[in-house]
């Protein structure tokens, strides 16, 4: 036929449903090459196998394999020679699949478990204390840092995520966020790097070269229909496991309130180019970050440091603040752990009788740090990571802890404790989310020891990890707990009430401008101690500008 209008019988036409996927490697830490990408391949699907699995679900593909050619692409004969491969799927098995992940199978007895990895379990079980076994074995190349280590493998446990299935009803999640700020070269990417390794499905990205589109959902078109499609972000991809992101701080703002639905909702809305759906993004998000600045400044906020909006702030269940304060003990026993570790020994023996500055500040804390701390001069063998995940996996399966009486009474005392500190301050450091915060970190507690019953011991070991947190985030300049710091500004009432005096003196004198003399007399006559150090710091904040001859020039009190 020599015509070239050709017109389709579309009565007479068989049609078939199709679609098009690819399938990315799963990279392990056996198989994982430095420097290689994972390798992808291009998948079509046909008939019943269309829309058997979402992006980010673990799948096995049995196939054939074909060859495209390109003639047909308009790419003249510059892709003449040029072929593309694809699978023709026959069967496609969904190992882990998120729909169903929250509902788990009864019926499997011991799902990917041998007897080896069941005797193992049973071994770290018995132990006289596993809290003290898993943290040490985190990340036992870094030295310290016991509570933030107990932290993120509380993270890694996770709490009991409750799925309800009438949907007036909100689902309650159970994954714990992690924030961990300090000076730089105190081993926070070490430890993150670690908890990717540890968790059964962990994703490691980098602030400074993370997209929002990269966090979340991409939108991409297809080259050869012309559709379409989703291609599946960071937090998609560690549903059911641990989003690790490092250098927080480095992200702009709008990538970082792509992250607020993820952390609360657990889940991810799209609206573009014309597809309207939503992604499950249940995962637990481990944040490192930098102050501005290069140091923590204490006369600031932990929001203040970071840039970082309240809104993202309180998402975290638990922060950390790591300070490098020189201490000639503790730089000793470091540098003796450092060494150790270049001259190859195999058994750790990490003698750790002195504590971080930030962890002495606290009251309630050292306890909680000598029982996680190793024993001075004892040898020390940490879990390999591959029987610590089986563990992991274990106990997010099987073990769901419920409360007891007295757990519940404790954490209810300690949130109304707190919430009575805090009436009638600037800011709220407890809210409902801390409350829920806290019963996720008690349920993973008592998941550690595969116990089904929450425990008051479980209960106290919890509030005493809260109270450190609370006490970095809130502990101002003077190392006294401030309240109102929660919020987005620093107010302490010490600092307000000397700007305050120093406002009617300058009323009354009709002269703003105060000698630095002049200024420690004022905050000497008022009971107001460290008055170098106040005056250091309103001048930071510009509240007092430096004039010279050593006089200071107080602005208006509109902002403060």
């Amino acid at each position: 036929c020599g015509s070239k209008n050709i017109i389709p019988d579309r009565s007479a036409a068989l049609t078939t449903d199709w679609q098009k996927i690819r399938v990315q490697e799963m990279q392990t830490d056996e198989t994982r090459e430095e420097g290689k990408m994972p390798r992808t391949v291009e998948c079509e699907l046909s008939d019943d196998l269309v829309d058997s699995c979402i992006p980010g679900d673990e799948v096995t593909v049995t196939g054939i394999v074909k060859v495209l050619s390109t003639d047909g692409d308009g790419g003249g004969r510059k892709n003449k020679c040029l072929f593309l491969l694809y699978v023709d799927v026959n069967s496609v098995s969904v190992v882990q699949s998120k729909e169903t992940q929250g509902k788990a199978d009864k019926a499997e007895s011991a799902g990917n478990f041998s007897a080896k990895d069941l005797a193992a379990v049973s071994m770290i079980a018995r132990e006289p204390d596993p809290l003290h076994l898993i943290v040490n074995s985190v990340c036992p190349s870094i030295y310290g840092h016991e509570t933030v280590k107990m932290a993120l493998a509380l993270a890694l446990f996770g709490g009991c995520s409750k799925v309800v299935d009438d949907r007036n009803k909100m689902p309650v999640r159970g994954d714990s966020h992690v924030l961990v700020v300090g000076d730089p070269g105190l081993g926070k990417s070490q430890m993150l790097k670690a908890v990717s390794n540890l968790a059964p499905r962990g994703v490691y990205v980098c602030g400074n070269t993370t997209s929002s589109a990269g966090l979340t959902v991409t939108v991409v078109k297809d080259a050869i229909t012309g559709d379409f499609a989703l291609e599946a972000g960071a937090l998609v991809l560690a549903d059911q496991g641990v989003c690790c992101i490092d250098e927080f701080d480095k992200m702009m703002g709008g990538e970082q309130q792509a992250l607020l639905e993820a952390m609360e909702q657990q889940s991810i809305s799209i609206a573009k180019a014309g597809i309207v759906c939503s992604l499950s993004a249940r995962a637990a998000v481990i944040a490192a970050a930098n102050p501005v600045g290069g140091h923590y400044n204490r006369a600031k906020t932990v929001c203040e440091n970071l840039k970082m909006s309240p809104a993202i702030m309180s998402r975290f269940d638990v922060v950390f603040i790591l300070l490098d304060s020189p201490d000639a003990d503790r730089d000793h026993l470091l540098s003796e752990h450092v060494m150790a570790r270049h001259r190859g020994s195999s058994v750790m023996s990490t003698p750790s009788s002195a504590c971080f500055a930030h962890s002495a500040a606290s009251g309630n804390a050292p306890g909680l740090n000598q029982r996680l701390q190793l024993t001075p001069a004892a040898p020390f063998d940490p879990l390999p990571h591959e029987i610590l995940r089986k563990y992991i996996v274990y106990c997010r399966k099987y073990c769901r802890p419920e409360f007891s009486p007295e757990a519940k009474n404790i954490l209810q005392e300690f949130y109304l404790k707190q919430r009575r500190r805090a009436h009638g301050s600037d800011g709220m450091p407890v809210t409902m989310r801390q409350l829920e915060a806290l019963m996720r970190l008690a349920q993973a507690r008592a998941k550690l020891e595969l116990s089904e019953i929450i425990t008051p011991e479980h209960a106290n070991e919890v509030v005493a990890l809260m109270k450190e947190s609370l006490v970095d985030t809130l502990t101002d300049e003077f190392g006294d707990i401030d309240v109102g710091r929660s919020t987005g500004t620093s107010k302490s009432k010490e600092t307000k009430r000397f700007v305050n005096i120093l406002h009617r003196e300058a009323e009354r004198e009709g002269n703003n401008v105060f000698a630095s003399a002049g200024l420690r007399k004022i905050a000497e006559a008022n009971g107001i101690k460290k008055a170098d150090q106040l005056i250091e710091n309103l001048n930071n904040q510009q509240i007092l500008l430096m004039k010279g001859g050593g006089k200071f020039q107080l602005q208006s009190a509109s902002n403060f």
